[in-house]
């Protein structure tokens, strides 16, 4: 079977959150069961560097129109990716998305919808000797590839197409542009109606995906729920509820290999579920590194995560900050996000020296040393369509301590004494998500990490799920073929 993904993200190429996970290791694990999946993505600034045995195989003027050239190479890992190479739209410097004030691009939608009619071109046989049976379209950046196909003449005259499956992310980010470019967008005229892409007088990007999307899929069955409500819907719960029976949640899995205490380069000391010893070691070099109080006689909590109010961490309010490093415990922190919430964490730092040390911004192997140095990682956020941090602690012995929502439900089995006593314990959950709620479940971390056995049975508890992309490969494998007769 030959798969087309289609999004903005791929690691280790680009990355700004876990869309780039997802879409850098699935095709991989797809590969393991026969799939001919290959990912297209636009070629950003040292991306085409990344890739081995780069070539051109299609002018864009042949493609979309515009200048530059499609090419394509491999990752390290093999993965084969097609690069969208349109310097105009791509060869802007730092975030994808964001301009050097911090605002979105102002041609984002020309940037995505040229991505997208790539997608859809290269869906109809663009590419002289591959052309893909489905096209899997990832967030509101790709959103209009299934509207594109749907109203291609090939669609319209009962010709073959490739059916698409659409995955959402996160709901919250919808790609939502002024009405007056639908034309310039190559959107005919029918489309902009509440059965197509129009979305409160706008263009939807992802409005769209959900409404022409073969199937959709998100990366929890209980966010898959969650979404058709109006409290966690965004707007678009009526769409996902219109096209239930079209909606199904895999849960994401993390790559397991590259996410591997027992073998990670990154940190100093390898462990396992059988040998422990090895995170005590990995914590004394944490709180050296991060100028924290040496010691294990207390739990070292960490987070590691966007700092926004969608996660939460305004819970971690000064007065339990206060609490938590009386008790003795310490808190390190690596994350960038709101401004109010890095200053927040900043002076936490600076009135509990030795107990708090934030690190504001990203540093992948810095976030490898803090899962592997903490006791316990905090994901308190609001709404989580699956998370990936709580899978990271799993695999590295980092109990998660997370909200009951999305993703965070489906994958943290609760510390509760029924959960001990049988032995499946592998975190905290709590539920609401206030502070209260938090705090309560920070008060049981301190309980059980004081006895230590029933702690680190936990701990070895967790490191023995299977977080890797096996299962959801298989899943995605069989929703694609579910797809197919009807095409």
């Amino acid at each position: 079977m030959r798969v087309l993904f289609v999004a903005s993200e791929c690691y280790p190429l680009v990355k700004t959150g876990g869309l780039a996970d997802v879409v850098g290791a699935l095709p991989l694990a797809l590969a393991g069961l026969g799939c001919d999946a290959r990912v297209l993505i636009p070629a950003y600034p040292g991306v085409r560097d990344r890739l081995q045995g780069v070539e051109t195989v299609l002018s864009l003027g042949d493609l979309i129109g515009a200048s530059g050239a499609l090419l394509s190479g491999r990752t390290g890992e093999g993965l084969p990716v097609l690069l969208l190479d349109a310097p105009d739209w791509f060869a802007r410097p730092g975030n994808p998305y964001l301009a050097a004030d911090g605002k979105d691009w102002p041609d984002n939608a020309q940037r995505f919808a040229a991505l997208a009619w790539a997608a859809s071109r290269i869906a109809l046989g663009a590419l002289e000797g591959w052309r893909p049976d489905l096209v899997h379209a990832h967030d509101w950046q790709a959103g209009l590839t299934p509207a594109y196909l749907a109203h291609s003449g090939q669609a319209r005259c009962g010709q073959r197409r490739p059916p698409t499956l659409l995955t959402i992310h996160n709901l919250a980010f919808q790609g939502v542009f002024p009405a007056r470019l639908l034309a310039e967008l190559r959107l005919p005229p029918e489309s902009f109606a509440i059965a197509g892409v129009e979305f409160h007088d706008q263009i939807g990007f992802l409005k769209a995906g959900l409404h022409y999307a073969d199937h959709i899929s998100t990366v929890s069955p209980t966010y898959a729920q969650e979404i058709r409500t109006p409290e966690l819907g965004m707007g678009l719960d009526g769409v996902l509820r219109t096209r239930h029976q079209a909606l199904t949640g895999i849960l994401n899995g993390i790559d397991d290999a590259l996410w591997n205490p027992a073998s990670d380069p990154l940190i100093g000391h390898p462990y396992g579920p059988d040998r422990l010893s090895g995170k005590l070691h990995n914590k004394m070099a944490l709180q050296t590194e991060l100028g924290l109080a040496p010691g294990d006689d207390q739990p070292l909590f960490c987070v590691i995560s966007r700092l926004t109010q969608q996660k939460g961490l305004d819970l971690l309010t000064e007065a339990m900050l206060r609490g938590l490093t009386a008790r003795g415990g310490q808190l390190a922190v690596l994350g960038a996000g709101d401004a109010h919430l890095q200053a927040a964490f900043s002076r936490a730092a600076a009135r509990y020296p030795g107990r708090i040390a934030v690190v504001l911004g990203y540093d992948e192997a810095l976030s490898h040393r803090i899962q592997a140095g903490a006791d316990a990682i905090i994901i308190p956020s609001r709404f989580e369509p699956c998370g990936l941090t709580q899978l990271y602690g799993l695999r590295y012995g980092t109990l998660p301590i997370v909200s009951r929502v999305g993703g965070l439900a489906d994958t943290v089995i609760d510390a509760n004494v029924a959960a001990l006593r049988d032995g499946v314990a592998t975190g905290f959950q709590f539920s609401p998500t206030t502070t209260a709620g938090l705090g309560l479940a920070l008060d049981r971390v301190f309980a059980l990490f004081a006895a230590r056995e029933a702690w680190r049975l936990v701990q070895r508890r967790a490191m023995t799920r299977d977080v890797g992309w096996s299962s959801a490969a298989e899943h995605y494998q069989t929703l694609y073929h579910s797809l197919l007769p009807s095409h």
